[in-house]
């Protein structure tokens, strides 16, 4: 035990003034030392200069004390790590350990234990995200943020996801809802009296801002309602479907087909590259079918103008809560005939939207004797707010997602009359019931939801929020019939109850291929590229997810007519058995990264708005050249997910370096390119021209669209734009070319002459006019901020919860997919949000890394200590034995049930 008595030598009174009694510690000791010292010095000064130190030190005290109230504040909510807690409810001890980055390894005796220890360490390390994601998948955000949050509210309200979530929990199976229950439990036992100052400083800032409130209990509904939220950013192609209307409303159709160039099916190797299917069932050795080909209807100007407000209305919901643009991901499984050890490797980097805290916090759940009665033992990545883990391993198999993208939301324009709704020749009844969001500081505003057969109306949020809170677009026209309006419904997979939280667990306890594939059977929504690895060498590719099957008269790429049955879903999906899948490819090994599944010949329709291929033919060609030098190993792996190699460098560059520009200044950054390897460093050699080639593809972005294009239709940047401006270089004299304001006709040369003089100027106003200092790294920025406070305007709480201004690598369309707007800078707007490699020979040998940290405190030190790391392309061990675990141990608690 440690003396904390203090030393004879500390306790002798000063002879001058007498005893004075020992300080105490922390804050409160510091500033009484501070005080008594500075005020025996004062004593031996004049009386007037006296006064005015006097004066001077109270001012200064005043900003001591506040400093270190401030400090008090903000460090109290830090949870306790070490010692024991007692915790109702518990069967036996569950131990919490924990590394030097904070990542907690949870062990207890029983299922029931290892969810109430989940629940309890997310809930001390990120409660305040949870209570937020809660509120914003309930349609409450107001209740905390005011007035800001209602247009978010009322689209949520308006689709219901609270209330397809409460239907859900009567559908998973006993297992999954005890999970789910005592998961609640350890999260409850955690709020249980305790203030909300000790919970969160954001309470405390809230509360400050005039916030009474303290936290409702947890329940299983608050956890399936956040998959919600990551169906919403992962829906798949409706911005596209808007895109594309508003696009021919601008330029005309022919023009506007352009910008959507067909699927390059014969130039993007899919994910799985054998079988079809035969009789319902997806055989990896059988020969491939026939494919449809849709129609596609037409719309009138007001039937535009009510889809132009939901799309502006759907762009102001929080970034956070996902917007289905610029996000992908990676992942890719080697058989372990291809490796140096024998075993399988498995890669994944999810890029998803950044926040902070991230969206990700790493932990493991460990029986302590695994077997029928317990018998989970698995690690991962876990979502705070939900039990178990996402991503990961258990002791037998490993397995990552990329987003699969199937069109699984279609967008149906409605004629309705009051309450009715046009559909195939007659007016029928819509559903409608009202909803009242409280508001923060503010009157309570009252919705009215409207329902058909192709789901809610989402366009009357534009509509009724323009009434009661003025923050909407205008009304919308008036069609047949007579009296009646345009309106949008909103028809998606994600608003029929499901069982993906079953599937959650299962993959958890999965053993083998036939356990992990009945696993992802129940996984529907969102619909992910499932890959796999096991211990026993074995590699596999699944495709899970509801995905419905249309009539012939909807394509899933525009929206459709709703009042025509033929474009109509069947009230079918897709068969699970139909779903592409492979076990040990013939390849020997398997790459997605949200390309096409599979070729054209597949008889079902998934989508047409595959991402375009550019990150997973670079993986393919980096792992095949690797392959060709030998066998490969996790380092490969890492280094493989770190590629900054742009894709479309090597097809503008050569017209930029053949466009004559005057010697001296205005050619300085064209001359970098010469020598440009197409890499995007943040730092270093190949840097400066990176930097430079990004911002005139940005500066030639604006100038060949933005002319003609509406600023809500803006290129920004991303493969898509890639493709049309790689068609648009073939084409010289094609119109897009021209600047249709000035009175010349430009061609491709001189809009590409203009936009690198323009770069110059525009990196020299940035960064430096010597050429060779510029970085991309300087440019492209990853700032980490509060999805919430951290935009609050208010510049003590934004430092107090943010932390900027990262130098990054990567890029749009790139293997490190740090993804930028064109249209809006050049600052990071989505990123890979985690990086791991398994290795199932040896579990340790696993390497993983966070964007962030684990935990959500600012005041913690595991608040983003994983950032630096993974910004410099670093990653940690992944621990997963015992022994490895105990050997890396810092902090262990211990919740023991009361006596």
């Amino acid at each position: 035990m440690t003396d904390t008595t203090s030393s004879a030598s500390a306790q002798q009174p000063d002879p001058a003034t007498g005893p004075s009694p020992a300080a105490p510690g922390g804050p409160a000791g510091a500033v009484a030392a501070f005080v008594v010292g500075t005020w025996r010095g004062f004593r031996s000064l004049p009386l007037p200069m006296r006064l005015t130190a006097y004066v001077a030190l109270g001012l200064v005290l005043l900003l001591v004390l506040a400093t270190a109230t401030t400090t008090v504040l903000v460090r109290r909510p830090l949870p306790q790590t070490a010692g024991s807690v007692e915790i109702a409810g518990l069967d036996g001890e569950v131990e919490v350990l924990r590394d030097e980055h904070g990542i907690a390894q949870v062990y207890a005796d029983t299922m029931g234990d290892l969810a109430r220890g989940q629940g309890y360490v997310h809930a001390q390390d990120r409660f305040f995200e949870m209570d937020v994601r809660r509120h914003a998948t309930a349609g409450r955000l107001a209740e905390l943020f005011g007035e800001e949050a209602v247009e978010s509210d009322a689209y949520v309200r308006t689709m219901g996801w609270r209330r397809v979530a409460e239907k859900e929990v009567a559908l998973l199976t006993p297992d999954t809802r005890a999970f789910l229950e005592a998961y609640a439990d350890g999260v409850n036992a955690y709020l249980d009296d305790r203030g909300t100052s000790s919970i969160s400083v954001e309470y405390t800032v809230l509360r400050l801002g005039g916030l009474d409130y303290q936290p409702e209990d947890w329940t299983p509904v608050d956890s399936l309602a956040w998959l919600k939220a990551m169906a919403w950013d992962l829906r798949g192609n409706m911005g596209d479907e808007i895109d594309r209307v508003l696009s021919a409303d601008a330029v005309g159709t022919e023009r506007a087909a352009e910008l959507f160039p067909a699927y390059p099916y014969d130039e993007v190797t899919p994910i799985v590259t054998q079988g079809a299917v035969v009789d319902q069932v997806y055989e990896q050795d059988a020969e491939r079918g026939q494919t449809r080909v849709p129609l596609r209807p037409g719309f009138e100007a007001d039937q535009r103008a009510a889809l132009r407000d939901l799309r502006d209305g759907l762009e102001r919901m929080p970034a956070w809560l996902g917007r289905g643009e610029g996000i992908g991901s990676n992942s890719w499984v080697v058989s372990g005939e291809l490796t140096e050890s024998g075993d399988p490797l498995l890669a994944n980097d999810p890029h998803l939207g950044t926040s902070l805290p991230g969206v990700w916090t790493q932990m493991g759940l460990h029986c302590r004797d695994v077997g029928p009665r317990c018998p989970l033992d698995v690690s991962g990545f876990t979502f705070s707010g939900v039990p178990g883990v996402i991503i990961g391993h258990n002791a037998d198999v490993a397995w990552g997602f990329t987003n699969l993208g199937p069109d699984v939301a279609d967008l149906f324009v409605e004629r309705v009359s009051g309450e009715d709704v046009l559909r195939d020749g007659e007016l029928r009844p819509l559903r409608i019931r009202e909803e009242v969001i409280r508001v923060q500081g503010g009157e309570d505003v009252r919705i009215t939801v409207r329902t058909g057969s192709h789901g809610p109306l989402v366009s009357d949020v534009a509509e009724q929020l323009a009434e009661v809170a003025d923050v909407a677009s205008g009304r919308l026209g008036t069609i047949v019939p007579e009296g009646g309006e345009a309106a949008v419904a909103l028809q998606w997979t994600a608003l029929q109850p499901g069982t993906t939280a079953d599937a959650i667990l299962a993959l958890n306890l999965a053993t083998d291929w036939d356990s992990f594939r009945a696993a992802a059977a129940d996984f529907e929504a969102p619909a992910q590229n499932l890959v796999y690895a096991d211990t026993e060498g074995h590699i596999g590719y699944q495709a899970p997810g509801r995905i419905p099957i249309r009539k012939s008269g909807n394509d899933g790429t525009v929206p459709s007519a709703g009042w025509l049955p033929e474009n109509d879903w069947t009230g079918s999906v897709v068969p699970y058995d139909a779903l592409p899948s492979v076990l040990d490819p013939d390849e020997g090994f398997v790459v997605t990264a949200n390309q096409a599944v599979v070729g054209p010949g597949y008889p079902y329709f998934l989508t047409d708005d595959w991402d375009r291929g550019a990150r997973s033919e670079r993986i393919r060609d980096l792992l095949t050249e690797r392959l060709a030098a030998g066998p490969v190993d996790a380092d490969d792996m890492l280094e493989v997910q770190l590629d900054t190699r742009n894709p479309m460098a090597p097809v503008l560059v050569p017209h930029l370096l053949d466009v004559p520009l005057d010697g001296g200044y205005a050619d300085d950054g064209q001359e970098l390119l010469g020598d440009w390897d197409f890499s995007q460093p943040a730092e270093g050699e190949h840097s400066a021209a990176a930097a430079y080639y990004n911002v005139v593809w940005a500066n030639l972005l604006d100038l060949v669209f933005d002319d003609e294009l509406p600023a809500d239709l803006a290129a920004d940047g991303g493969q898509r734009w890639m493709a049309v401006v790689t068609d648009l270089l073939d084409e010289p004299d094609d119109p897009w070319w021209d600047d249709v304001v000035t009175e010349e006709v430009e061609t491709r040369d001189d809009t590409l002459a203009r936009a690198m003089t323009e770069a110059r100027d525009e990196l020299v106003r940035r960064q430096a006019r010597d050429a060779e200092s510029w970085t991309w790294g300087h440019l492209h920025r990853l700032d980490l901020r509060s999805a919430t406070l951290g935009e609050s305007g208010i510049g003590p709480v934004e430092a107090l919860l943010n932390r900027d201004d990262w130098g990054v690598g990567g890029g749009s369309a790139i293997v490190d997919a740090t993804s930028w707007d064109a249209a809006e800078g050049y600052a990071v707007t989505a990123a890979p949000s985690m990086r791991l490699v398994t290795s199932p020979g040896d579990w340790d040998a696993s390497r993983w890394i966070n964007l962030t940290g684990v935990s959500g405190h600012p005041a913690s030190s595991h608040y983003t200590d994983q950032t630096d790391l993974w910004a410099a392309g670093e990653t940690l061990p992944w621990r997963f034995s015992d022994d490895a675990v105990e050997a890396a141990t810092e902090d262990r608690l211990v919740l023991q049930p009361p006596d």
